[in-house]
């Protein structure tokens, strides 16, 4: 049986409660696994993140805890401009996220013997997990909506934001990372923005 004509002027159909949950899972597992490949190579990577490593590397806090809690301000900006929907959505990928990245090293070990190959790895997985969560309305990177806001509010491009913000986190990496880990986590962050770039386009992909 052929599928029924799209009405013209019809949105595009949104996901499933059922399709926004399994879609935010994959999405906050395949994130969590390419920051456990980061992690155990010693290295960080861009936005809230990259921060988190960075200050779990510097004060030997978990992970997880110093995540959700640089992230919550981000997406308080995110209830504010964007939306409860995304927001709760990202709030459940950042909490899915968070705790995976805590509780796996017991039941999954992971030991790169290269920084440069654990980037790559880890930039590819990282990717593939975010745009899972975008395209079902959520996101871990709470730093894009104040960049998209800013650029709105001011006309400062959200990309020059979102570098600003990476180019501190990596210049606050070198306080307490080697220099050559510094070069592969730089690997890893352009590998990942790459993914996304190449492949989230809203003009292919709208369903939400």
């Amino acid at each position: 049986m052929s599928a029924p004509a799209a009405h013209p002027g019809a949105g595009p159909p949104r996901h499933t409660p059922l399709e926004d949950a399994q879609g935010i899972a994959f999405g906050a597992a395949l994130c969590a696994l390419g920051l456990l490949f980061l992690r155990e190579a010693g290295l960080t990577t861009g936005q809230a993140a990259g921060m988190a490593l960075v200050a779990s590397y510097a004060s030997g806090v978990g992970f997880g805890p110093l995540f959700i809690a640089i992230s919550l301000p981000f997406y308080a900006f995110a209830l504010w401009r964007v939306g409860w929907r995304f927001t709760l959505k990202s709030l459940a990928a950042v909490a899915l996220f968070s705790a995976m990245v805590e509780v796996a090293p017991p039941f999954l070990t992971v030991a790169p013997t290269n920084a440069f190959l654990a980037a790559a790895i880890g930039g590819l997985l990282a990717g593939a997990g975010l745009l899972a969560l975008f395209r079902h309305g959520a996101s871990l990177g709470g730093v894009g909506v104040v960049a998209v806001w800013l650029q709105d509010a001011t006309g400062f491009r959200a990309g020059w934001t979102q570098m600003t913000v990476d180019a501190a986190v990596f210049a606050a990496a070198l306080a307490v990372m080697p220099w050559r880990a510094v070069a592969a986590s730089l690997l890893g962050a352009a590998i990942l923005n790459l993914v996304i770039g190449v492949n989230h386009r809203r003009d292919r992909y709208v369903a939400l």
